[in-house]
């Protein structure tokens, strides 16, 4: 998390300013010196909001509130932000029905929650020469298990330890 600084009363290097009150009200541009002294009188501070415009814009208020709205701010912004992990589920050729029940209800827990899911074929010994067709049916019968609904971002394709297919929740 980078702390942008901010600067407040005498530490504003801007000749001239765009001025706005706590209120809400646009005291226009004015010098550097009339704004300091228009907080003053106000017993507030005047902090500079965005120091790149052309006059920077500058606001008179408490210090301490604007601070705890930048946090506040923050925090919604960070809560909207979501984030998604990839599962991995492992079956081989010869999983049984129940095993298989299992970890596609699993699965849906995960896609319910937003986060991807891996699913891992795994090919030991044989299996790994066997017909391409053969295998992927093998992939489909779990993820016909599957309640919930989703999408294939990476369709079944064959790796070093077998096939491997990434689902993502619609």
């Amino acid at each position: 998390m980078s702390i942008q600084r901010v600067r407040i009363n005498n530490f504003i290097k801007a000749p001239e300013l765009r001025v706005i009150t706590d209120d809400g009200e646009n005291l226009g541009v004015i010098t550097l010196n009339e704004a300091l002294t228009q907080a003053k009188a106000r017993n507030l501070d005047l902090i500079e909001i965005s120091p790149n415009a052309t006059p920077p814009v500058a606001k008179i208020m408490d210090y301490g509130k604007f601070q705890y709205d930048e946090k506040k701010k923050q925090k919604v912004a960070k809560s909207r932000t979501q984030t998604s992990e990839l599962k991995n589920v492992q079956v081989k050729i010869g999983t049984g029905d129940h095993d298989l029940e299992l970890k596609a209800k699993k699965a849906s827990e995960w896609l319910k929650n937003g986060d991807r899911v891996k699913i891992d074929l795994y090919l030991v010994g044989r299996s790994k020469y066997m017909d391409i067709n053969f295998l992927k049916e093998r992939m489909d019968r779990i993820m016909k298990l599957i309640t919930t609904e989703y999408k294939v971002v990476v369709p079944p394709t064959k790796g070093l330890k077998g096939l491997s297919a990434i689902i993502e929740k619609k």
